[in-house]
């Protein structure tokens, strides 16, 4: 009998009766909290053959979802017509979102690996005694440093917050990141130090304001597709600039499209810079009065001659010269950019070039402007704020000792447990495996055996480790594979909580369908763990999700991201969402707010910066062995991420590749003998995939495109980071192409 045929026959009350067993009294008033496992019923109040709304779980957008009910379970999804995020509309995996819960692959129990390697379904009791008593014994061993947290931008804020500070202040860790690292610590970095806090300053209306809309690495048509939505209905008849290497269905919209050399970004936003300080096309009033280091920065950017730009970029002057002109022309200017700019070695001085231009214009801060990165993941912005991962609850400093002290004060805890130094990053906690330092590691709802770079390596650090706790909503994903304990998980729709947008929206997720067999919410889960860890007197009040948010509301206080004006789950329902900040006595809640429209930004002088260094190379240049680059990205609106659940969709199966495929210039398929359809093997320093060939004009001769989501790609990619973010550096490597005939 299979693993999940075990699980589908193990019921909730055989799971009552064992926690029972353990503490009745806790389990009991666990079980019957509004924010409990998820066994049974979804909440009485949801009536039947009634209608509720909540936002999406998939990428930023934040989309609301009309979910129907009838008797009181989730049967159908429409958009929401009154949401001012999606405005009635919704991509394919919005209308999709119920369907992958319905999976045979769901992880239905806890799954325990024995010493003879073999998997087998266990109790919860079982798994938890288990997850203590191996990573206790190893911190005995080895110190605390020696157990690290992987953690998500897709789990509710709540979620996030408490994961982190019961690893933290519960059981004594110090390190612990997120997959955001994979997708925003670029725009996080370059925000933080431009505006003196991680705060994109727009309105999604901003797309419909402005009149020259900039680009940058950013196909929205694929990745953000209610974006372009958006952008469809302004009606200035807005020039659309699309900055990228390959002519993506976004760029085949613009009207102009810089089809730029791979990561000369940097060549590019400085040679803007120069034209438009020598023809004077600055506001140097705002300049003068509310940023720093512009003298500098145009001394740095002198050296961007129209030759020298040219030249890097393998761009036309006259198309160099056109981009400064329609920025100069344009009364509102916004800059937008994602992975193509923050998947990258220099990153975080990629996005401060578009920091720089909008300042130096004074393009922010008004409708229709702004320096404005667009988020990955449902819920990245909770994470950079709430997470406690890089830093401490709402955005405060681990390594302030007055800061731990007020967090400590508001959460009554002794300051002495919140760690006074930051935790590593991503790619150091894998080195930290590599070199032997860290012998356990826990991982909640991401799946770095397919998303990290360099997959080979990846999947040899995490084979290193003594114990590995994988706690996801599937027991199939290529990490779950490798767990030494699954811990299965409810997902989307299964849980309550918050999530937020890219544009700072607070959002509200609700509990509309039963998480089967075992499966609980990562929140229940979270305080079982503090239960068996024996550390649940620092959580009395975190009993429910909402108890939480009140908790993270009293840390928002007095910062950037105050969210203390805010009633309730209720109130952020009935109005569409409330961005941040929103303090107590804000007023009446505006549907559409933006930052900096004062002029005044987050640093103590109440300036902000502008910050450049001079551009580098590629980090693995094309050569004689290896002549292509490889490009990596979105390639479909219906795919996401690793396809844990889009994959599981056989709508959305329908609607992309099933085989792995790479985009070749027709010339370089001619010089190569490939054919559409022919197998290709490709092949970098670090491993190969097969993939079909899509012969297309959309690359050019050079480069070659393979889309993200199959698990293969990252055999290929190149474990190089942006030194200031530690983001990996996924869009560009050094490849070769040859026919497969195996």
């Amino acid at each position: 009998m299979s693993v999940s045929t075990k699980a589908a026959e193990t019921s909730a009350p055989k799971l009552r009766s064992l926690l029972h067993q353990r503490d009745g009294q806790f389990t009991r008033e666990l079980l019957l909290s509004p924010g409990g496992f998820g066994l049974g019923k979804v909440p009485e109040s949801h009536k039947p053959d009634a209608v509720t709304k909540m936002v999406c779980g998939y990428c930023s957008t934040g989309c609301s979802l009309n979910v129907h009910l009838q008797k009181g379970e989730a049967v159908s999804l429409t958009p929401s017509r009154d949401y001012p995020v999606n405005l009635g509309m919704a991509c394919p995996k919005g209308w999709e979102a119920l369907s992958v819960l319905d999976s045979k692959e769901r992880a239905f129990t806890p799954i325990i690996r024995r010493p003879n390697g073999k998997r087998e379904a266990t109790d919860w009791d079982t798994a938890l005694t288990t997850f203590v008593s191996r990573v206790r014994q190893i911190q005995a061993e080895h110190g605390n440093d020696a157990v690290a947290f992987l953690s998500t931008g897709q789990m509710p804020t709540e979620e996030m917050a408490f994961l982190g500070a019961l690893a933290k202040f519960g059981m004594g860790m110090l390190h612990g990141d997120g997959n955001t690292r994979q997708c925003m610590a670029s725009a996080v970095v370059a925000y933080k130090q431009a505006f003196g806090f991680d705060a994109p300053p727009y309105t999604y209306q901003d797309f419909e304001e402005s009149d020259v809309i900039v680009l940058v690495g950013a196909n929205l048509c694929i990745a953000h597709p209610i974006m372009w939505e958006r952008v469809m209905r302004n009606p200035h008849k807005p020039e659309i600039i699309v900055v990228d290497p390959r002519c993506t269905e976004t760029a085949m919209q613009a009207t102009q499209h810089l089809r730029l050399y791979p990561k000369s970004d940097m060549d590019l936003f400085y040679g803007i810079a120069r034209i438009l300080i020598a023809n004077d096309w600055v506001d140097r009033d705002f300049i003068a009065s509310s940023t720093n280091g512009f003298e500098e920065f145009a001394e740095h950017v002198e050296h961007f001659t129209l030759e020298r730009v040219s030249a890097s970029t393998r761009l036309p002057a006259e198309q160099i010269e056109s981009l400064a002109r329609a920025i100069h022309q344009g009364k509102r200017v916004s800059f937008w950019w994602t992975m193509g700019v923050n998947q990258s070695y220099q990153g975080v001085r990629t996005a401060q070039s578009l920091i720089n231009l909008a300042l130096m214009t004074g393009n922010i801060g008004r409708p229709g402007t702004g320096a404005n990165s667009i988020t990955g993941q449902c819920n990245a912005m909770g994470s950079r704020l709430f997470s406690n991962t890089t830093s401490l609850l709402g955005g405060y400093d681990f390594t302030n000792a007055e800061h731990r002290q007020h967090v400590a004060d508001q959460l009554h805890i002794d300051p002495a447990r919140i760690p006074s130094e930051n935790s590593q990053s991503y790619d150091a906690i894998m080195e930290g495996i590599l070199a032997g330092r860290i012998k356990a590691l826990w991982v909640i709802c991401t799946n770095p055996a397919h998303s990290w770079i360099n997959q080979n390596q990846a999947l040899d650090i995490l084979d290193r480790l003594d114990f590995l706790v994988v706690q996801d909503m599937y027991s199939t994903t290529e990490t779950a594979q490798l767990a030494d304990l699954l811990l299965p998980a409810a997902g989307w729709g299964e849980k309550e909580g918050t999530f937020i947008n890219s544009e700072r929206r607070i959002g509200v997720l609700k509990r509309v369908a039963r998480a089967p067999g075992q499966a609980l919410s990562d929140f229940s889960i979270f305080r079982l763990v503090a239960h068996y860890w024996g550390c649940e007197d620092l959580f009395e009040e975190w009993k429910t999700p909402q108890d939480v948010f009140e908790i993270l509301k009293r840390l928002s206080a007095n910062r950037p991201c105050d969210i203390t004006g805010i009633r309730d789950y209720q109130m952020i329902d009935e109005c569409g969402g409330i961005q941040w900040p929103f303090p107590q006595g804000q007023g009446p809640q505006k549907q559409e707010r933006r930052l900096f429209e004062d002029g005044r930004f987050y640093h103590e002088d109440e300036r902000a910066r502008f910050l450049f260094d001079e551009p580098k190379p590629l980090s693995e240049p094309p050569s004689k062995k290896f002549p292509f680059i490889l490009l990596t990205g979105r390639a479909t609106a219906s795919q996401w991420h690793t396809q844990t659940r889009t994959a599981k969709s056989a709508v959305l199966r329908k609607l992309y590749s099933r085989d792995p495929y790479v985009e070749i210039s027709p010339d370089d398929a001619r010089e190569q003998g490939v054919g559409p359809n022919d197998w290709v093997l490709i092949e970098s320093q670090r491993g190969r995939v097969k993939a079909k060939a899509f012969i297309t004009h959309a690359v050019l001769p050079g480069q070659v495109f393979v889309p993200m989501h199959y698990s293969e790609i990252n055999k290929l990619t190149d474990a190089v980071f942006d030194p200031h973010s530690r983001q990996p550096s996924y869009k560009a490597c050094a490849v070769r192409l040859s026919r497969s005939y195996a």
